[in-house]
């Protein structure tokens, strides 16, 4: 059974940093594509970065420059590093990998970014 279990959110001041990360059991991330989502208050879930099946990184814009992920060298375990955080960066953070059949998702770990 595969499971995923986001830790590390909560409340911040804004220009502070977060360190998330996602546990996985059931499942590797060695050779498949992972990522971190979020949404925000009355907003759609979207995605923040990834990790391709070829070990590329792609973030969304606004996070560029301020955002890290990465994952240990058992790959069972990735991370999210958030610098510089924003109060639009509010929100709670799900991990996803992707199955063979399915994606399989956290439920989630709320950050808080305060003025």
């Amino acid at each position: 059974q595969v499971q995923l279990v986001e830790s590390g959110g909560g409340l911040v001041q804004a220009g502070g940093s977060l360190r998330l990360s996602c546990a996985a059991s059931g499942i590797i991330f060695r050779n498949r594509a992972a990522g971190w989502f979020r949404q925000a208050p009355g907003k759609q879930r979207e995605l923040v970065a990834r990790i391709t099946t070829g070990d590329s990184l792609n973030y969304a814009d606004s996070v560029k420059g301020r955002f890290t992920i990465s994952r240990d060298n058992a790959k069972t375990t990735m991370y999210l590093q958030m610098n510089s955080l924003k109060p639009e960066d509010t929100g709670v953070y799900f991990c996803n990998i992707q199955g063979i059949l399915k994606d399989y998702w956290g439920e989630g770990t709320l950050v808080t970014v305060s003025e």
